[in-house]
């Protein structure tokens, strides 16, 4: 039992200030990270409080915050890292290589990132903002660091990466105060095209459309049963789908009720006897 007891109080001897010295260093490097991450999300929250105060746009506000909050969490593992004795300059060096192999991986998302740091920068959609790109349409929700949220017209949550959006076509509808609306339809050969034209001008006098440029009604094209009609009155932008589904119902009503008649399609087929 002696022998046990100066053995371990040998050993004890040997590894007892390592224990203590790493222990100490373990115990402060926890505690920094425990401290420095509550700090970070705390000063991500006053900062995104402050930029909403500020009216700063929500795109920007989430962008700004998800890449800080990234930059400043790696900053703090570093420091941690450092504090328990590895070599800051051999773990920079390691995360460089292993960003190296991560960024070759993952080439479509530094693509996805590049994207997104093109649209912060150039802009050619808000949040809030209707917009069709890559065969999606909807509102804009928010703009993250590698992906665009939209809100379709039925409540649909569809994310679009960044890359593709920003590579491809982007059709904005909101930016603009102002849009033309088309209401297009067929009337019979036989209609007087002056009588219809007066029956959808009538239509047009309606508050929401704009005086200039004035209300206007073109034969667009002469169908295989109809002659093609197109009133176009320019509207505010929010009044847009309003105007155009209530005027093609009026138009409907108002064209019947003046006896002009609207044809379905029709095609003629000619039967030929065999000789």
């Amino acid at each position: 039992m002696e022998m046990n007891v100066d053995q371990l109080v040998k050993m004890s001897e040997s590894w007892l200030p390592l224990v203590l010295n790493y222990g100490g260093k373990l115990t402060l490097a926890v505690l920094t990270l425990l401290i420095g991450w509550w700090l970070i999300n705390t000063l991500a929250r006053n900062v995104a409080a402050l930029m909403n105060r500020r009216n700063v746009d929500r795109a920007l506000q989430g962008f700004i915050g998800s890449l800080a909050g990234i930059i400043l969490k790696v900053l703090l593992l570093v420091s941690v890292a450092s504090m328990i004795g590895v070599e800051t300059t051999s773990f920079i060096a390691v995360i460089g290589a292993a960003g190296l192999a991560i960024g070759l991986a993952l080439q479509g998302s530094l693509g996805n990132f590049a994207g997104g740091v093109l649209i912060m920068l150039f802009r050619p959609f808000r949040a809030g903002d209707w917009i069709e790109g890559q065969g999606v349409s909807g509102t804009v929700d928010s703009i993250q660091i590698f992906h665009t949220t939209l809100k379709t017209a039925d409540n649909k949550v569809v994310i679009v990466p960044n890359g593709s959006l920003s590579n491809g076509h982007i059709t904005n509808y909101s930016r603009e105060s102002t849009r033309r609306a088309d209401i297009n339809l067929g009337i019979d050969y036989s209609s007087d095209i002056k009588q219809a034209r007066a029956v959808l001008l009538k239509i047009a006098e309606d508050p929401r459309v704009l005086p200039v440029p004035a209300p206007v009604v073109f034969v667009t094209g002469l169908g295989d049963s109809a002659v093609n009609l197109s009133l176009r009155v320019w509207v505010a932008t929010g009044d847009f789908w309003p105007v155009t589904f209530g005027f093609t119902e009026l138009a409907k009503e108002q064209l019947t009720e003046a006896g002009i008649g609207i044809p379905f399609p029709q095609r003629v087929v000619h039967l030929v006897q065999p000789s």
